[in-house]
Formats: C-alpha cells, structure tokens, sequence
C-alpha cells in the first residue's frame, strides 16, 4: 500500500467511527460539541501515533507471551503524559472531557491498531497508520459534534447558526448521539452504493 493510501485508507475505508464502528464509548459520550469531539479525537490521534511508532520499534524486543501488557503499558503512559499536557495548557477541555481522557487506554481502535498494524510494519509506516485511523476517528467526532451541536444548540463551535428556539434538546442528550450517529451512517452508506 503506498504512504498515501495508508494515511487515506483510515480516513475513508477503515475509519473507525462509521465504518468499523469501534471507540463508541467516546464517540457517544464527547460529541455533545463540535470542539469537544475534535479535542477527543486529537488526544486519541497523538496517543495513536505515538503508540504505533513506540511498538513498532520495540516489537522484535518483546516476547509474544507478553506483548499485549507491553503495548497496554506503553499506551497507557502515552495517556498520561496526554492527560498532564492537557490539563497544563488547555485546562478546560481537560476538564470538558474528564474521565475520558484516561479511559483512551481502553480503546479497542488504539490496542487494535497496535496488534495488527504496528506489532507487524515498520515504524514509519505504522506513525502513517496513526496519522490515518487518527485523523479518521478526529473527523468522524467532529462531524458528529458539529451535528449535535447544530440541532441540539443552534451552534457550530460555539457560533450561533440557528435561532435557540428551533434547536431540539434530544440532541445534546445521549438518545440523540444514537440518532445522529445512526443518520450520519445511513447517509454515508446511501452515497457509498451511489
């Protein structure tokens, strides 16, 4: 596969959010914003990348019988150094976000990534793989955040578009992450067959 169509490949074909639907914990619980949807997507893309360059490089080193509480151990210290960078400098998204910044860790996209992708590819294209599901998962948050956002507030990262009197609050409240995600997929599927 060429560097470009590795990147492309988890933006369109394998992105994890409407095609191979995984990471929904997150998906559903920060996306009642545009910006938080695109912060969550950002810290889980630099966990992703880092993740896949640092297993990539160690994988010859690690004996198979403990490769998968290596690379939880390496994810998860990538987690943390996200999480202290983030209430650093950007203290309310840290805050916005909350408990879902740690619980990165757990997220079947970067673990998935790591076993069949990085414990398999040279570190240079694994960081490619990362750029690739990152940016995927950051764009499929983001749509769904600016999507509630619009029909739940009448906003788009913050800017008003619709008057508040026509926003519907289902939207911002998790019934409405199913809806919109659910909608978003239909529509994608619908221009896929055209």
């Amino acid at each position: 596969m060429s560097k470009l169509g590795l990147i492309l490949n988890g933006i369109i074909k394998e992105n994890p959010t409407f095609v191979l639907m995984l990471g929904m914990c997150p998906t559903l619980a920060t996306t009642t914003s545009a910006m938080n949807g695109m912060m969550m997507g950002l810290a889980t893309m630099v966990v992703l990348i880092f993740s896949n360059i640092i297993i990539s490089c160690i994988k010859k080193i690690t004996p198979d019988m403990v490769h998968i509480p290596v690379y939880i151990v390496v994810i998860a210290t990538l987690v943390t150094i996200v999480q202290f960078v983030l209430a650093a400098y950007a203290p309310e998204v840290n805050k916005s976000l909350g408990l879902f910044i740690p619980l990165i860790v757990v997220n079947c996209i970067i673990l998935g990534r790591a076993e069949s992708f990085a414990g398999k590819n040279s570190p240079f294209d694994s960081a490619l793989d990362g750029i690739g599901i990152g940016l995927g998962f950051t764009i499929g948050l983001t749509l769904l955040g600016i999507a509630r956002e619009l029909l739940g507030n009448g906003t788009v990262f913050g800017l008003g578009i619709i008057p508040e009197e026509f926003s519907m609050l289902i939207f911002i409240l998790p019934p409405g992450a199913f809806l919109t995600l659910g909608y978003i997929i239909a529509i994608i599927n619908r221009f896929k067959k055209a």
